[in-house]
């Protein structure tokens, strides 16, 4: 049986809660690693854990990589990633399984957050053979970087889907991008806008 909320053509509802709670889970132990790593990049931690890569880890938090973006952006790598974690948890956790529809601000926000983190992930892993090692913690935050990207772009696809329709049907596509159209007959609309 197909979610009522699921968008027109979808077997599945990619706002609803068993899609976005595993991408929200995901994105808190990202911010948990990221924060640890980012408060061992402003030495409040004199180590690193790295039980795989030998001092790898300092290599990497410690290159010229590392220093670079904290020179020209004012702040760490790794907290740069735990805040883009912790906007992914609080864009993921805000609306209801129609926030498709009635918030499509917000899911487009979420897949921003989601997509380029993902994206600067990928490259920090091509970064670190060349600043010569190794760190298993930023490995396994891109992983969980990576993951987050298909089940995040589901949801924007379904939104822009959603905006394309109102389009199509000679509606304004700006009230329905900050979701001020009434909802579709059938069903009931919550007083948060949500």
């Amino acid at each position: 049986m197909t979610d009522p909320d699921a968008p027109p053509g979808w077997s599945y509802n990619p706002a609803s809660w068993p899609q976005r709670l595993p991408i929200i889970g995901a994105a808190a132990v990202g911010f948990l690693i990221a924060g640890y790593l980012a408060l061992y990049q402003a030495r409040v931690f004199p180590t690193v854990w790295e039980p795989v890569f030998g001092n790898g880890s300092e290599v990497v938090l410690n290159s010229w990589v590392a220093k670079g973006t904290e020179r020209t952006l004012g702040v760490s790598d790794a907290a740069l990633g735990a805040f883009g974690y912790f906007a992914d948890v609080l864009t993921g956790l805000i609306g209801s399984s129609r926030r498709w529809r009635t918030m499509p601000w917000l899911v487009v926000l979420f897949g921003l957050f989601v997509g380029p983190l993902g994206a600067v992930s990928i490259l920090l892993v091509i970064l670190q053979p060349f600043v010569g090692g190794w760190c298993l913690l930023c490995l396994v935050t891109a992983f969980i970087s990576v993951v987050m990207i298909g089940p995040a772009m589901d949801e924007v696809l379904a939104s822009l889907q959603h905006l394309r329709r109102e389009y199509d049907a000679g509606r304004s596509v700006w009230r329905a991008f900050w979701g001020l159209v009434p909802e579709p007959p059938g069903t009931m609309a919550v007083a948060t806008g949500s």
